[in-house]
C-alpha cells in the first residue's frame, strides 16, 4: 500500500493548473514512468526549482484550486511517479480531486485558517508529514519540523477512504465487479 507522509513542498500559489503540474507536450508519453522528470516543470513560483525542490518529497501543500484547466489523468500520474501521494489544499478542481482518489491517492481538503498556518508555521522550515486515516472517515495531517509538530484534522467520505485503501479505483473495481 502507497504510503502518505514524508518530506514536504510547499507551492505558495493558488490555481496551480493542470499544464503546470505536467505541460500539455508530454501528454503524448506512453508510460506513467516517462511523465517522471517533468513533474512541475513550468510552474513559475519566486525561488522555485522543480528538478532541486521535488526530489525526496512526497506530500505538497498549496493553496486554492489545485488542479484547475484541463482535465487530465497526466496530473495525477505524474504526481504518482514522482512518489507524491497527497496533496494538501483549500479546495481543488472538482475533476482532479476525483482523478487523484482515481489513482489512489490523496487530495486533502482543509480550511483557509489551517493552510495559512501550515504556510506560517512550517513553510521555510524542513517538514516531514504523517497523514493517518481512522476507520470512521476521520483523518490528520500531523507537520513536524524538528521539536514543533501540529496536526490538522479532516474527513474523508466512505467512497474516498474505499479507493485510498484499494490503491485506486481499478483495485476498487476488482473487487466490487
Amino acid at each position: 500500500m502507497k504510503q502518505f507522509g514524508g518530506k514536504v513542498l510547499f507551492l505558495d500559489r493558488s490555481d496551480i493548473n493542470t499544464d503546470e503540474i505536467i505541460p500539455a507536450k508530454y501528454l503524448t508519453e506512453i508510460s506513467k514512468q516517462a511523465l517522471k522528470p517533468y513533474l512541475l516543470e513550468d510552474l513559475k513560483l519566486d525561488g522555485f526549482n522543480p528538478r532541486a525542490d521535488v526530489p525526496g518529497k512526497k506530500v505538497i501543500i498549496t493553496r486554492e484550486n489545485f488542479g484547475c484547466g484541463s482535465s487530465r489523468e497526466h496530473a495525477p500520474w505524474a504526481l504518482e511517479v514522482n512518489e507524491i501521494y497527497a496533496v494538501v489544499a483549500v479546495n481543488f478542481a472538482r475533476i482532479f480531486r476525483q482523478n487523484m482518489f482515481n489513482c489512489g491517492l490523496m487530495a486533502i481538503e482543509l480550511n483557509k485558517k489551517d493552510i495559512d498556518d501550515m504556510f506560517r508555521t512550517f513553510a521555510n522550515k524542513d517538514t516531514d508529514s504523517i497523514i493517518t486515516m481512522n476507520d470512521d472517515g476521520t483523518a490528520k495531517v500531523k507537520l513536524i519540523s524538528g521539536s514543533l509538530s501540529k496536526s490538522y484534522i479532516f474527513k474523508l467520505d466512505g467512497f474516498e477512504k474505499a479507493l485510498i485503501e484499494k490503491e485506486g479505483w481499478l483495485g476498487y473495481a476488482e473487487t466490487k465487479y
